[in-house]
């Protein structure tokens, strides 16, 4: 693929794909005409557009994009449509935009472009917006938590305790910080709080994952990173090490240190 150009997949039935949106071919965009089903846009891969031929049938092309917006995935979908067939298309569709059959090449390559430009920044946002500890997925623009794609049930403060904890994987921090940094400086209650909200969450968390949340004796808590899978590219010279841990099991073999210790600093 030259460089610049899009990956465009056509959903078409039409035995001559060029038909569909003809100025297309005077584009140096790659083409790719696939049948007009939502498991060609799953095996076709990464693609920059996904084209629907909404020409003739309308209930399927409609029923067609829809399943494409629902699918999970990022690749805008444009529906050709005659000009007769516009007072049809509506918000329902799931559409990212609308092209006519005739128009022309450098509109399609304008339009286009300034929708591969606005998808990429909204994916930016998104992501952005999300905190990932291993298989924990935080977003704070929905504010809701994921650990294997199960949503957890936490509460505002638990999820905000998480968040922090989290957005600073490895750092270790006192209960008094936590509780000024989570709950501010008009809370009045006492660090005790940190130790009840980091039980629950564990709880939540669940025994295979509740080390995400490790204890350090003495000093507080920090988030835990999970080691790397041996097939990680990334992993260092000793694949599958735990980061380690300073911390050290209570008598109760939770690894969670239940005295309050608000005058403790770290030092360094």
């Amino acid at each position: 693929m030259l460089e610049g150009s899009l990956d465009l997949l056509l959903l078409t039935a039409d035995p001559n794909p060029d038909a569909v949106l003809p100025s297309l071919s005077l584009l140096a965009h790659t083409v790719r005409p696939v049948p007009s089903e939502v498991s060609s846009l799953l095996e076709a891969g990464s693609a920059d557009v996904a084209i629907v031929d909404a020409r003739t049938d309308l209930a399927s092309a409609r029923g067609l994009c829809r399943l494409l917006g629902a699918a999970g995935s990022s690749v805008p979908v444009v529906a050709v449509v005659n000009e007769g067939s516009l007072v049809a298309v509506n918000v329902d569709w799931g559409l990212d935009d609308i092209l006519l059959p005739g128009t022309g090449p450098a509109e399609i390559d304008a339009r286009l472009r300034l929708l591969v430009g606005r998808r990429a920044g909204a994916v930016n946002v998104e992501n952005a917006s999300k905190v990932v500890l291993g298989e924990l997925v935080i977003d704070e623009g929905t504010y809701t938590a994921r650990l294997r794609g199960r949503p957890l049930d936490l509460t505002y403060k638990e999820f905000e305790l998480l968040k922090y904890l989290a957005q600073h994987a490895g750092r270790v921090f006192t209960r008094a910080q936590l509780l000024q940094e989570v709950w501010g400086y008009d809370f009045f209650g006492g660090t005790r709080t940190v130790d009840v909200h980091v039980r629950r969450l564990r709880a939540k968390l669940g025994g295979e994952y509740e080390s995400l949340i490790g204890t350090v004796r003495n000093v507080g808590y920090k988030a835990v990173r999970p080691p790397r899978a041996k097939g990680d590219p990334g992993a260092s010279a000793s694949p599958g090490t735990a980061e380690p841990d300073i911390g050290e099991m209570d008598d109760d073999g939770t690894g969670e240190d239940i005295a309050s210790e608000p005058g403790t600093t770290i030092a360094g």
